[in-house]
């Protein structure tokens, strides 16, 4: 019998002390973003320290609505030394006709196309993007996917914080201000859940990298073998991130967030990148079964309720409703500081897009470990323990 009581005890403790770790991130991720978002880069490039010379690599793979004027951001980069290199895997992608148009636009910025691309591994991204990193002239490559839309001082933002120390400078992953609940519940996602263990492990130094906008020393992978050498990866990002870390240098986020402007939108969709992100961290990271699930705030909530009214007698329904909304406010607070400006969406909206948000992560995790295959475009892979990607011939629903 008390044995059995001093399990109860030690579960109640632990999930206390979780929940109490988890308003430390929510405070931790306030105060990085207060510290680091959004602030102005004063310094002006001068003839005694140039600015270095960065090569942006763009991997292209079809069109969407925006994608002309996400690619022309970059054609009016204010920055002074940059080249453009965009690869399209098909010779018979559409989105051809796009970059050629806008080279001929703009003949004044040095650009340049790979088309075909150079098998090095399973993962589609880095096999697209191989000519073009080894033909790249700078010693600073900034990788940035075809859905991001820059500002014209981005560049110069995040080459600033690439310091004597740093490798890798990488923007926090968030969205353009669309229109329509769809783009209003990925807004609210990255604003929120994602920004928070974002900004938090950015503060911590904990690798959490993505590589939807990063900007990276060549001489740093190439000591490794290059890009090529993360082929066998599908999170290559991660990867990477993990080889420099694990080499003592240091990687972080610059002021400004990546902004996602896809021009396709919609609920499924996103949560089908939900369920594929879900499971390359289970693969690279086995522990995130327990833990991912259990950091929710719903599922915590409902732990943490039942552990207080063991320790403590609280009432377990008001801990759970109190605990709900202080962790909605908290979530309302960081997406404002993340937005730095007025939300493209009232707190109607934003009631209806987090609660959905909240909801449904728990199923979407549960789905994505009941099924490991991941379908990216028109290809199917399955993940080994490590993170190692096998490619796997599967019939694709389109």
């Amino acid at each position: 019998m008390n044995s059995m009581l001093y399990t109860l005890y030690g579960f109640a403790i632990f999930f206390m002390i979780f929940w109490s770790g988890m308003w430390v991130v929510h405070v931790l991720a306030l105060i990085a973003g207060r510290w680091k978002l959004h602030r102005k880069t004063n310094q002006a490039p001068s003839y005694e320290t140039p600015l270095p010379g960065v090569s942006v690599i763009k991997p292209l793979m079809g069109v969407d609505p925006n994608l002309f004027g996400n690619l022309e951001t970059f054609f009016t980069i204010e920055y002074p030394r940059y080249e453009l290199l965009f690869c399209v895997e098909d010779e018979s992608d559409p989105v051809l006709m796009l970059v050629r148009k806008l080279v001929e636009k703009y003949p004044e910025v040095e650009a340049r196309l790979f088309v075909g691309g150079t098998k090095v591994g399973v993962n589609p991204k880095i096999n697209n993007m191989q000519p073009a990193y080894e033909a790249a002239k700078y010693e600073l490559v900034l990788i940035s996917d075809s859905g991001i839309r820059m500002k014209e001082d981005t560049l110069l933002d995040m080459v600033h914080h690439m310091t004597d120390r740093v490798a890798l400078v990488h923007q926090m992953p968030f969205t353009c201000d669309r229109e329509g609940f769809a783009a209003a519940y990925e807004k609210i996602f990255f604003g929120t859940v994602q920004s928070r263990m974002y900004l938090a492990a950015d503060m911590l130094r904990i690798n959490c990298h993505t590589g939807m906008s990063a900007l990276l020393r060549k001489s740093t992978l190439d000591e490794v073998g290059g890009l090529r050498a993360f082929g066998i990866y599908l999170a290559e990002d991660f990867f990477y991130a993990k080889s420099l870390t694990d080499r003592g240098w240091r990687i972080t986020i610059s002021s400004q967030p990546a902004l996602q402007n896809s021009g396709h939108c919609a609920v499924d969709s996103f949560q089908a990148r939900l369920r594929r992100w879900a499971k390359l961290r289970v693969a690279m990271l086995p522990t995130t079964i327990v833990f991912e699930p259990l950091s929710e705030c719903l599922v915590l909530g409902g732990f943490a309720s039942w552990a207080a009214s063991v320790l403590f007698e609280w009432d377990s329904l008001v801990f759970y409703l109190v605990h709900i909304l202080l962790w909605f406010m908290f979530d309302w607070t960081l997406l404002c500081l993340v937005q730095n400006g007025p939300l493209p969406f009232n707190k109607l909206e934003f009631v209806c897009g987090w609660l959905l948000s909240e909801i449904t992560r728990p199923y979407l995790f549960l789905q994505a470990v009941l099924d490991p295959l991941i379908q990216w475009r028109s290809r199917v892979y399955r993940l080994k323990w490590g993170g190692v990607a096998e490619e796997v011939k599967a019939k694709v629903k389109y």
